[in-house]
């Protein structure tokens, strides 16, 4: 099993504002993006707004005028962003409804929340035979709501029992659901919160029976993008709310518990499936020689961290890189010692690459490295590190030996092959300036 980085799982399309800034910039900006929530920078910390507060500022007829740092905002959890989701779990079994993710200079680098964290979850090491229904044996209070009622009342309870929903009900069964979505929409539209609650909440209401398993429960918010799950007995009668927070709280515990009870077991089936499927998969996907991805693993990640970066609105930039005089190496020493050669340059290129970096033998003596969240600047800086690694590493009963390098960044639309082009451009450039430098296709733009 896999368990994702922070990085890879955080959104970056986070709204965040100086405690300086009014109250009433902030409720602007969450209605301008379409947020619930914005994280309020104050120093070294990190701390939440989300509709609810402004809604309360509101009732208690506060200036919006005010600073933020007039107000006592939440904290937020942080967590670097190479760590991993089980580094995370401690902050999301409490109260936390999200985490801040961090750059290694202590700057913001996302927003991780209970959706991002249930998108990766593997659903299929949950119980199948867990249900529902055995969630709402421990006596939760069930809270729901006549058409009648006015809005602005089922606000306050919303606000005063730090509900994020009420469910709408007629004869016990669901007939609607009010959010703090749908309340934040009725401030944009300035609607009357005086209005019943027939007119405001949101319908019909997706329900579930109370004997689906969680299972099915999470690939049902995943499916639809909700937060919650309003579950029903057979007769359709309203029997409670399920939050993805708790279903995902409840899925690791019970994948805790499982991993605790048959730890062997696992470890058994895990070494017969790995000494299974090992030479497959070395033959598959890894370069016989030097231990790194082959072209074909290489184009298959490429997609995979291509697509995230167009998701997450990312950089990304690719090195190729060339071995000077490779041919004359192999035609003197021999291909044994060639190999030593292309070994001893994949040492120290991993040397040099961050965990999510990506490299591989693309061709004899061919590299390329995929970089992601990294620009043209930072990578051509990458370049010339690892340029200068292997011209000053001494290579036994060969001596010393250089490489060139062409370097690109990605752009939305281009395919592999056309990334390759530009870096093997910029690449050949390299070789006709004499080996063993660092060009960009951004130096044959301005040739």
């Amino acid at each position: 099993m896999k368990f994702p980085l922070m990085e890879e799982i955080a959104t970056i399309s986070v709204i965040s504002l100086s405690v300086n800034e009014t109250m009433m910039h902030a409720l602007e900006m969450m209605m301008e993006h379409e947020h619930r929530n914005l994280i309020v920078i104050d120093g070294f910390h990190y701390r939440l707004l989300n509709i609810m507060d402004i809604i309360k500022v509101q009732n208690e007829n506060h200036n919006l005028q005010l600073k933020l740092s007039e107000f006592d905002l939440p904290l937020v959890n942080t967590i670097d962003k190479s760590k991993n989701i089980l580094d995370a779990l401690e902050f999301i079994n409490g109260k936390a409804e999200y985490i801040c993710v961090l750059n290694n200079d202590e700057s913001l680098y996302g927003l991780a929340s209970l959706s991002n964290i249930r998108a990766n979850i593997d659903t299929d090491t949950v119980m199948d035979n867990y249900k529902l229904q055995d969630f709402f044996k421990i006596g939760r209070k069930l809270k729901y709501a006549s058409k009648d009622e006015k809005t602005s009342d089922l606000i306050n309870e919303m606000i005063t029992e730090a509900y994020d929903n009420i469910i709408v009900a007629e004869d016990e069964k669901p007939i609607g659901i009010l959010t703090t979505k749908d309340i934040l929409k009725m401030i944009k539209n300035k609607e009357d919160m005086n209005l019943s609650v027939s007119v405001t909440m949101s319908f019909p209401v997706e329900t579930m029976n109370q004997n689906s398993s969680i299972k099915q429960a999470i690939e049902f918010i995943k499916s639809r993008h909700y937060k919650r799950v309003v579950v029903v007995d057979d007769q359709g009668r309203f029997v409670g709310v399920v939050s993805q927070k708790e279903l995902i709280s409840l899925t690791y515990s019970r994948l805790a518990i499982l991993t605790k009870e048959h730890k062997t077991e696992f470890i058994q089936i895990n070494n017969i499936s790995e000494n299974k499927n090992k030479e497959h998969e070395v033959t598959a996907s890894v370069d016989a020689v030097t231990g790194l991805y082959n072209r074909d693993k290489f184009i298959e990640i490429y997609l995979s961290y291509y697509k995230s970066m167009i998701q997450k609105d990312n950089q990304m930039s690719l090195i190729i890189l060339d071995i000077d005089f490779f041919k004359k190496v192999n035609d003197t020493y021999g291909k044994s010692i060639g190999d030593k050669v292309l070994i001893q340059v994949s040492h120290t290129i991993l040397k040099s690459l961050r965990s999510v970096d990506i490299v591989s033998r693309w061709s004899e003596d061919e590299f390329v490295i995929l970089l992601p969240g990294v620009g043209l600047s930072q990578a051509i800086g990458l370049a010339e590190r690892i340029r200068e690694y292997i011209f000053l590493e001494e290579i036994e009963s060969v001596g010393y030996i250089s490489a060139s390098f062409g370097v690109t960044e990605v752009i939305e639309g281009d395919d592999i092959n056309e990334i390759i082009k530009k870096a093997g451009d910029a690449l050949y450039l390299a070789k006709n300036c004499g080996r063993n430098c660092v060009k960009s296709d951004r130096d044959i733009e301005r040739l």
